[in-house]
């Protein structure tokens, strides 16, 4: 059989996921022929992960690859494209590919315009931008959303730089990267913040103490969704959750605000699952409402 054509890559935009991403097409025989990037950290990555390849200005990028990755911050997508556009450096039929999750394929409608066919690959992944990242390629999901004719051309793509896609509407984008920002992201700041407690509790290695109980508790959340609630607002303890309201008021009104918002969101769960009794609940429920009076 044939081997599937061979494109020229060019990357506008070398950060975290454009220098991996770019990283990862050249790994499948794509060779990179061109980078743009900005700051120094963005080169320092483009000349770690992509060694060789020359930056230059976006037009030059554009004029050597056939496809192009757009892999700038999300605000500033929208207004590369239209600076493109309006450059007429833009060939029928040359592909543009953009890693946001939150937009789909209409942020490049000004390209498609001009006669570009639009990518939105987004990889289900927090980068580091090292080589490391691409190991973690191999299996990620990839969001994807194209045209119908070009959806063949996008997951070959993904599946080429060792991930899975999976297939995101593009009325839904905004909706599917609000739930992953909100798992992943959110999910750092509270990890982060439950360190940072248990640091003040003269706990050695918060880290190694705390690894093996959220791994599980996440292990057990994916396989059986609320059922798997435990601890004192599952079970109703509200003396224990006084307790905790009482040491971390003293200790970070910030983690206390978190901790206050996650036990009501916790309880309402817990409650529709049947985790919670409604008479357990009732304690609970004002144990948290008197703090938030304070």
């Amino acid at each position: 059989m044939d081997a599937p054509p061979r494109l020229n890559v060019g990357v506008i935009g070398t950060g975290r996921a454009g220098s991996v991403l770019g990283a990862a097409l050249r790994r499948a025989g794509h060779p990179v022929v061109a980078a743009h990037g900005v700051s120094d950290l963005s080169r320092v990555r483009a000349e770690a992960l992509l060694p060789g390849v020359e930056l230059t200005d976006p037009l030059t990028v554009i004029e050597r690859a056939d496809l192009v990755l757009l892999t700038v911050r999300d605000d500033a997508l929208e207004e590369v494209v239209h600076g493109l556009a309006v450059q007429g450096a833009i060939r029928a039929g040359q592909l543009f590919m953009h890693a946001s999750g939150r937009y789909g394929v209409d942020i490049l409608d000004a390209i498609t315009r001009c006669g570009g066919l639009p990518l939105a690959l987004h990889p289900v992944m927090t980068f580091t931008g090292t080589s490391i990242d691409l190991t973690r390629l191999d299996g990620c999901p990839f969001g994807v959303t194209s045209p119908d004719a070009l959806r063949p051309i996008a997951e070959a793509l993904v599946v080429e730089m060792g991930g899975e896609p999976v297939w995101v509407p593009e009325q839904s984008r905004a909706l599917y990267h609000a739930a992953l920002a909100h798992g992943s992201n959110h999910l750092m700041a509270l990890v982060a913040q439950t360190l940072g407690v248990l640091a003040e509790a003269k706990i050695e290695e918060p880290a190694r103490l705390v690894g093996p109980l959220l791994h599980a508790s996440l292990d057990n959340t994916l396989r059986m969704g609320d059922q798997s609630l435990t601890g004192p607002v599952a079970r109703g303890d509200a003396r224990t959750v006084q307790a905790h309201l009482d040491v971390l008021r003293q200790m970070s009104p910030e983690v206390l605000t978190t901790y206050i918002a996650l036990a009501r969101t916790t309880a309402d769960r817990a409650l529709a699952a049947g985790v919670l009794r409604a008479e357990g609940a009732q304690a609970l429920l004002e144990v948290l409402s008197d703090e938030e009076a304070r």
